[in-house]
């Protein structure tokens, strides 16, 4: 919606006269409200005001799409996948918001006219309930929706994954942008910024704690206030913060290593927050979101490191609409949130959402914020049967799609609509087509001809398109045989340089943040710009799970410390992402 139909829906004195009544004697604000009122109407008309109203609170632009998003077929991007809401109690236009969040079914997620809700995710419980950790704030709030700082956690519970959701329990504590997980040992962690609170129960007692984050040396990009966290296989947990950066932790609430030497996000132009990361038995994936541009984008990793960036919206306004045609226009969607299954696929989504812009919701007025439920497509249970390579010159290529209890891929599938192979091919409708089809016990094992599957050395993981004989979805992703997955995960700290008798030495720390033992890595040393660049070479010794070491080479010349770029990397780049890459005094 743009600004003029904001304005329109909404009553411009809701938004406005907070600044005027902050900085003014009330009883001044109460002889002129309605002046106050007039002259407010008059500057919504003038089209310098709506300019101004854009400048200032930055919520509302069109990003320029890629022209080949055009060329996306169903299942190509993930927005695809929101599936209409079902019904869940009754539909009410008896609640707060304008006119175009109503009517709506309350029931579905959390509201009521006494809380603002936001943030927060899902998880199911031993219990087979449904828990949700999220933040609020009285409505009444004098600051309105801008009182968020003030915001406490409560526990939410609901038979259902879409709700309704009831608080449960006594507040938690103070926090804002909640994200819980579970650790190895059993305990739950709630992360909110600045802190975090662990307990051996979602009922509590909770104990409140912080965070430490070793940058390593690195610059933390726009801080810490949006972190995302997702559990590796060996118990550890890699975490995105808000600007991109990657950080991970052995436990989950020991230290967080920044380990990348930049931001992973999309080399799109856009204000970034938001990211959610979680993995699948088959791969790690990430959703972020550009509030300026209100769009998100979604992308995937084989090791949660290194990340492919997907074509097309991953969300955007406008995705919330029911199966009986009703549609419910939020104006924002924000700190979106999965829900996975026992494979970790996403079935569910949450977001936080509100009616009007952030700035707009007043204390004691018709707006508010909730957190809302949207079902998705779940990606299907594959594997491919052949073990050798897939190269341009295969000629067929087996894939079995598994039966589940919700799922008969015998009797569901349109055959004929299956396309599979790389996601850059799929994605677009091309790829490999199907050539015949067997029946092995309830599962459903498809050939396909090689001719058209696009795999090459920079995919880690193949996808299959399709649909149902409904007419439905129908999707999954499938792990290459012959690719590792779990490797080894270099990372250096900044060099030091000392220098004696004309000659340099350098030496740095190094260390192992992959789930399995490093082999022995030949590594270049690069300092100062290209035109006077100085190369050293060294080797790293074989380093267990987070082992560390320290590196030191020699030089036969000395090496001026105030060179201001430096680069390591493994020799034979047996990883992608640099040991070490930095411009700036290495002093």
């Amino acid at each position: 919606m743009n600004w003029f139909g904001f304005l329109v829906k909404t009553d411009i004195v809701d938004i406005f006269p907070a600044w005027h009544f902050q900085v003014v004697n009330p009883v001044f604000c109460i002889i002129h409200c309605e002046l106050m009122r007039k002259i407010y109407r008059v500057i919504a008309l003038s089209a310098f005001y709506l300019s101004l109203i854009s400048s200032v609170f930055g919520q509302d632009t069109m990003r320029e799409r890629p022209e080949e998003w055009d060329d996306l077929v169903n299942g190509g991007r993930f927005m695809d996948r929101f599936l209409p809401i079902p019904a869940v109690g009754d539909l009410s236009s008896d609640t707060w918001g304008w006119d175009a969040v109503k009517p709506r079914y309350i029931d579905n997620g959390i509201e009521d006219n006494e809380w603002s809700y936001w943030g927060g995710n899902i998880r199911k419980g031993d219990d087979g309930k449904y828990h949700l950790i999220v933040c609020r704030w009285p409505e009444n709030a004098k600051k309105g929706h801008m009182d968020w700082p003030n915001s406490e956690l409560v526990h939410a519970v609901s038979e259902h994954p879409l709700g309704p959701y009831k608080v449960a329990g006594p507040t938690i504590g103070k926090g804002h942008n909640p994200e819980y997980f579970r650790l190895s040992d059993g305990r739950f962690v709630i992360y909110v910024y600045k802190a975090y609170y662990v307990a051996e129960s979602l009922n509590g007692p909770w104990q409140k704690g912080k965070f430490e984050y070793d940058r390593r040396d690195r610059k933390i990009i726009e801080g810490l206030s949006n972190v995302s966290f997702t559990q590796r296989e060996d118990g550890s947990y890699v975490a995105v913060c808000r600007g991109g950066g990657i950080w991970v932790s052995r436990t989950g609430l020991s230290s967080y290593n920044q380990i990348t030497n930049g931001s992973v996000y999309p080399p799109y132009d856009g204000r970034y927050e938001d990211p959610v990361i979680w993995r699948t038995n088959i791969q790690y994936h990430m959703i972020v979101n550009d509030w300026y541009g209100r769009i998100a984008y979604y992308m995937r990793s084989k090791d949660g490191t290194i990340w492919k960036v997907e074509p097309g919206e991953a969300y955007m306004p406008g995705i919330a609409r029911y199966e009986d045609g009703t549609v419910v226009d939020w104006y924002k969607y924000e700190r979106i949130k999965v829900l996975q299954d026992e494979y970790g696929r996403a079935f569910q989504a949450n977001f936080a959402v509100i009616d009007s812009s952030k700035w707009g919701d007043l204390g004691n007025d018709h707006h508010s914020s909730k957190n809302i439920c949207l079902p998705l497509v779940k990606g299907r249970l594959l594997t491919i049967l052949d073990d050798e390579k897939i190269t341009p010159n295969t000629h067929i290529i087996r894939v079995k799609i598994e039966a589940e209890k919700d799922f008969s891929p015998q009797t569901e599938v349109d055959i004929a609509s299956l396309r599979f192979g790389a996601s850059e091919e799929v994605n677009f409708g091309r790829g490999s087509h199907v050539k015949k089809t067997e029946n092995e016990g309830k599962d459903l094992v498809v050939f396909f001809e090689g001719k058209g599957n696009g795999l090459s050395e920079k995919n880690f993981a193949a996808k299959l398109i399709g649909k149902t004989n409904d007419g439905e979805l129908l999707f999954g992703y499938v792990r290459l045989p012959w690719l590792t997955y779990k490797e080894s995960i270099l990372s250096a700290r900044k060099p030091k340089i000392s220098t004696r008798k004309s000659k340099s030495m350098v030496e740095f720390e190094v260390q192992n943040f992959g789930e399995v033992p490093s082999a022995q890595t030949q590594v270049t040393v690069a300092i100062g710009a290209d035109y006077e660049r100085v190369i050293l070479e060294g080797l790293i010794p074989p380093l267990k799970p987070y082992e560390k070491t320290t590196v030191r080479i020699k030089s036969d010349s000395e090496i001026d410390s105030d060179r201001n770029n430096i680069v390591i990397n493994t020799k034979n780049r047996s990883q992608e992402m640099p040991l070490y890459n930095r411009k700036g005094d290495l002093k």
